[in-house]
């Protein structure tokens, strides 16, 4: 794959206040993850990475870098430590564990509404992949949550009953030519409240490898937060 994404040190210096790395210490692990502010931001956005990867996904970065230049806060962190990270590259279980990734993110949320940084800012949720379920379980467990995207997201692996509970409007991206997951979202769409959608990316795969698809996706996730966070 070709990435002919934004120069994000480019965007940095013209749009942005602060770029820092950050660490958070939930229960005995600390989970590492990079927060970005715009000038004025007007919302912030905490990705959930999806089975696999983490928060330096090229893919998930080049759409942090697009809400930052439309004025979104964003904070891309990996939902395991360093260790689980090493752990799961062997077992491949952790990354599967949606209710442990859910209580993770929800301990992340808490952390963002209290940090003088970004505290009092409207919270929106990005998942991808696996990071799609897990963003729709924390989404059920804290009130917080105004706005939610998932890019090739499996929003069914948190459950029919989690999707109906879900209050926050939720934006399904996916490629159409990811038809198994084209499937499960339509019908997990089913079960969402009614200000949600599915937004289906012509010629895209799974990756959203195909020229402009992903710019495609950071488009429609900017204009999504954009309306719901302001």
């Amino acid at each position: 794959m070709k990435e002919n994404y934004p120069n994000e040190q480019q965007y940095s210096d013209k749009y942005l206040a602060k770029d820092q790395q950050i660490h958070i210490p939930i229960e005995e692990v600390i989970l590492e993850g990079n927060l970005t502010i715009p000038k004025n931001a007007k919302g912030v956005v905490i990705f959930a990475h999806g089975s696999g990867s983490s928060r330096y996904s090229p893919r998930n970065r080049f759409v942090s870098t697009i809400l930052n230049e439309d004025g979104l806060a964003t904070l891309l962190i990996d939902l395991l430590s360093t260790k689980e990270e090493a752990v799961d590259l062997d077992t491949k279980k952790l990354r599967f564990n949606i209710p442990m990734l859910a209580e993770r993110l929800v301990a992340i949320t808490a952390w963002a509404m209290e940090d003088p940084q970004i505290k009092g800012l409207n919270i929106g949720y990005f998942g991808s992949s696996t990071g799609g379920g897990a963003a729709i379980l924390a989404a059920v467990k804290t009130a917080s949550i105004k706005a939610i995207v998932s890019r090739g997201g499996r929003p069914d692996l948190a459950g029919e009953e989690s999707l109906s509970q879900i209050q926050a409007p939720t934006l399904l991206i996916v490629g159409e030519r990811d038809t198994q997951v084209l499937a499960l979202n339509r019908q997990s769409l089913k079960y969402l409240n009614k200000k949600s959608a599915l937004e289906i990316i012509p010629n895209a795969t799974h990756l959203f490898e195909e020229a402009g698809t992903l710019e495609d996706v950071a488009g429609l996730a900017s204009s999504w937060f954009t309306k719901y966070l302001e």
